[in-house]
């Protein structure tokens, strides 16, 4: 009697010990990227195949075999499920592809919190890279010095409310991982990171060297523009989406302003907005491979005003420096 009992306890302790692993299992494959959920998908393959040769080769149970093949089953319909979610549509409609190319980037020294700024992906070839103001990694006027930056990524394209966080140190052996350029007038106010895909929830759109505009004569004075970013850090907090503020070309387009490589906006603009994408709506790109129908004009840099305004009779200009997109093809050389 007492073998009877103690078998049945045992029996329930290991249905308690596989329910319990169960949920490790789920739970792990659910916070997986779909990259890292693939890649466990072909090892659990493997080392399940060479298990099946083991017992197929040793003196066991047909129980056993059979409960082995149910429960590999099993785990392997759990990772077809959650692929298939991955490939399901989102409910309310797609979202604009424009918005989920804009990261917010926050930067940090050490383990404090510094600023809070707007970035956006530029793929070249199979290399992909984070883009933002120079200012926001260095600054050495306003004593900004931080040493890692956070990228707030989307953990899966499925579902939007699923965020996780990029930690990119700035430095590496002493020396910066970012690219930044000049030319004849000086600095210019944007830098790239290299960034691997791997560690991704999931590949973002990106602009690309197609996404540049090359015919000037297309922008004109007063032509329509977005300036995508997080003004102030404002942002939608559920859905972890940038917002675009309306914006015109405010200077001559293919002209650098004032002998620098940039031009104008107006737009209403605020802090946080640094290294946000300047963009024009470009209907030819729908239905193209391209995933971003807009072209990449510039890289918002910061607000400009005279040195010399009156700041309570006049108000402020309302103008702001976009830095020609076009340095990316040099930032992004080999």
């Amino acid at each position: 009697m007492n073998n009877l009992q103690e078998a049945t306890e045992r029996i329930c302790e290991l249905k308690g010990n596989v329910m319990s692993l169960d949920a490790l299992c789920t739970a792990l494959l659910q916070q997986m990227a779909p990259p890292a959920r693939e890649r466990f998908r072909r090892t659990f393959e493997g080392w399940a195949e060479i298990a099946r040769t083991a017992l197929l080769n040793a003196e066991i149970s047909e129980h056993t075999i059979a409960a082995f093949e149910r429960d590999t089953q099993r785990i392997g319909a759990l990772i077809e499920t959650l692929e298939h979610r991955q490939r399901l549509p989102r409910q309310g409609g797609a979202v604009e592809p424009l918005l989920l190319a804009v990261p917010r980037v926050l930067t940090f020294q050490g383990t404090r919190s510094l600023t809070a700024a707007s970035g956006f992906f530029f793929a070249r070839d199979e290399r992909l890279y984070l883009v933002t103001s120079r200012h926001v990694l260095f600054d050495a006027p306003s004593d900004h010095f931080p040493d890692r930056i956070e990228i707030e990524l989307h953990a899966e394209e499925t579902d939007l409310s699923r965020t996780c966080s990029l930690s990119v140190l700035l430095y590496a052996q002493g020396r910066a991982v970012w690219r930044q350029a000049s030319d004849s007038a000086g600095e210019i106010d944007v830098a790239v990171i290299a960034l691997e895909r791997d560690q991704l929830g999931f590949t973002p759109p990106a602009f690309t060297p197609a996404s540049l505009q090359d015919a000037l004569g297309e922008v004109d004075v007063g032509t329509p523009l977005l300036v995508v970013g997080f003004p102030l850090g404002f942002h939608d907090r559920r859905f972890h989406l940038p917002v675009a503020r309306q914006a015109t070309v405010a200077s001559s387009f293919g002209t650098r302003f004032q002998g620098q490589g940039l031009f104008l906006t107006d737009a209403r603009t605020h802090r946080g907005t640094s290294g946000a994408p300047v963009v024009m709506r470009a209907p030819s790109l729908l239905g193209e491979d391209e995933r971003i129908p807009w072209k990449l004009l510039g890289i918002h840099s910061a607000r400009m005003d005279m040195g010399g305004r009156d700041l309570i009779a006049d108000e402020s200009l309302g103008l702001n420096c976009a830095w020609y997109a076009d340095v990316l093809m040099t930032l992004t050389a080999d």
